[in-house]
């Protein structure tokens, strides 16, 4: 029991490895505690344990951020928000333990074993945590080094490829202590290797200037959806875009930025939603175009709703749609309440104002806006985590615009996901441009680098030139997450090798 104990310090204290507070070589210093519980250990499901509250421990901490949205909520009681934030750490914790009892059962007479096996596994589990039951891939262990020069790793093995890396940096460290130098040097030269090797080119200056501005109107989700707000936020917005010049200028605003329908076939409210786009679109020049969040209403007889969707709509001048995109990993109990006659029947409800959930759109697209601008893939809000499935990799994009409505996430969720994003950009090998009412806004080059920022909780607005686009997608970007797996199953295999070599 002791020894649960102290994972589960060891993953509280690896939490504080993330943003906002970044002290990333905590993570190697918890991870390599966990090897040395691990190797203490006499049986697998004392093993299955201590990974699971290792686990427990680092997403309790770090997704504090979840209660948080619970505040906003007057429905459902602020305590309901820790409540969700512990019953998702457990179940998020058994991706961990999957991992650790994997280390111990293949490892448990040798520890290079153990930590071959154990870095293979965690690559491994954290893609599961991104695809089972919709998938939930915060903080995977590389997010903890995205402000390091070691982003730039993802664009050859990706996220959960740095993740394994990481576990096997621990694990070599911690075999230090047992005098074994071998496997710090042999993975540290890989990691050496990996860091040096050439990945698509990226032009240190774009071809093309393509002026781009980004708008944080500083909208607290306490206000967002206020009445009477709507005009006070459609001023800051107007006030934050500028006056439109003679330059061509790419306009951004955020997540459900027009919180009134863009888009809407119902007979009654058409007049409303032309009324929106042409407002916005009188901010725009003749050369201008408006990318923004906002909501589509469709209605097969003009009267009734039949679905909604979470969009992002282009508007050139005048107020006209040139495209839309809807966002398809929509999130439960955000934008959807599962098992809604159950729970609606228990008295909760989405966290978003409103019981009508959102329909889900087909999943990645690019959308061809044309004039300078180009091709542009699209990713709204969270849709930016899921390492593989942001872009359409048959009609790749010229950069990814990934407004969010971070509002709801209190201090530690805007930093961790703008850390994500950034993992996102080096994957691809694709500046990325986002939009937040309260922040982190960013522009993010094709390397993973912050360019540009506007910090949390402050109004204004980013000028930049967007940076240029990898001449070719880089080797992640081409063959997705089957890179990471294939590792993974490698590292496990070679260690069962190892192993019953040494036997």
């Amino acid at each position: 029991m002791r020894f649960v104990l102290y994972a589960l310090l060891a993953g509280a204290l690896s939490a504080f490895a993330f943003q906002p507070v970044g002290w990333w070589p905590l993570l190697l210093i918890a991870i390599a505690a966990l090897c040395e519980l691990l190797d203490r250990n006499t049986s697998l499901w004392r093993s299955l344990a201590l990974g699971w509250a290792f686990g427990f421990g680092q997403f309790v901490v770090g997704l504090n951020w979840i209660a948080t949205s619970f505040t906003y909520q007057a429905n459902m009681p602020a305590w309901l928000g820790w409540v969700a934030v512990v019953l998702l750490s457990i179940y998020l914790a058994v991706y961990p333990m999957i991992a650790t009892g994997a280390a111990w059962w293949f490892g448990r007479d040798d520890r290079v074993v153990m930590v071959t096996v154990l870095g293979g596994a965690w690559a491994i589990s954290e893609w599961l945590r991104s695809v089972v039951f919709t998938g939930f891939p915060w903080n995977p262990l590389a997010a903890a080094l995205a402000p390091t020069p070691l982003v730039t790793i993802t664009a050859l093995i990706g996220t959960y490829g740095l993740s394994g890396l990481v576990v096997l940096l621990s694990g070599a460290v911690w075999l230090e202590y047992y005098r074994k130098w071998l496997p710090l040097v042999v993975i540290l030269a890989a990691t050496a290797l990996l860091w040096l090797l050439p990945s698509s080119a990226v032009p240190p200056d774009p071809l093309t200037i393509r002026n781009v501005r980004i708008v944080q109107p500083n909208i607290g989700q306490e206000d967002k959806w206020r009445p009477g707000f709507d005009e006070e936020a459609t001023r800051r917005l107007a006030m934050l875009s500028g006056p439109a010049g003679a330059e061509p200028r790419l306009l951004l605003w955020p997540e459900a930025a027009i919180t009134d329908p863009v888009e809407d076939q119902r007979i009654a409210m058409q007049g409303a939603a032309a009324f929106q786009r042409t407002r916005a679109g009188s901010l725009l020049g003749p050369n201008d175009v408006l990318l923004t969040g906002g909501l589509a209403v469709e209605s097969r007889d003009g009267v009734r709703v039949e679905r909604a969707t979470n969009s992002i709509f282009a508007i050139a001048p005048g107020g006209r749609v040139i495209g839309r995109y809807d966002k398809a990993h929509l999130v439960p109990y955000g934008e959807y309440l599962p098992m809604r006659p159950l729970l609606s029947y228990l008295g909760l409800s989405r966290l978003a104002p409103g019981d009508l959930d959102f329909t889900p759109g087909p999943g990645p697209r690019t959308v061809d806006v044309g004039g300078q601008w180009g091709k542009i893939g699209f990713d709204l809000c969270y849709e930016i985590i899921f390492s593989g499935h942001v872009v359409d990799a048959n009609n790749r994009p010229e950069f990814i615009f990934n407004p969010s409505n971070d509002a709801w996430f209190g201090s530690w969720g805007p930093p961790q996901h703008l850390a994500q994003a950034r993992l996102r950009a080096a994957e691809e090998g694709l500046p990325v441009l986002r939009a937040t009412p309260t922040g982190i806004s960013a522009v993010i080059d094709a390397r993973g680098n912050v360019v540009k920022e506007i910090a949390w909780r402050q109004a204004g607005a980013i000028d930049a030139v967007l940076p240029a686009a990898a001449n070719a997608p880089p080797l992640f970007a081409r063959f997705g997450n089957s890179i990471p797996l294939i590792l993974g199953v490698l590292l496990i295999a070679g260690g069962i090798v190892l192993s019953r070599r040494r036997r």
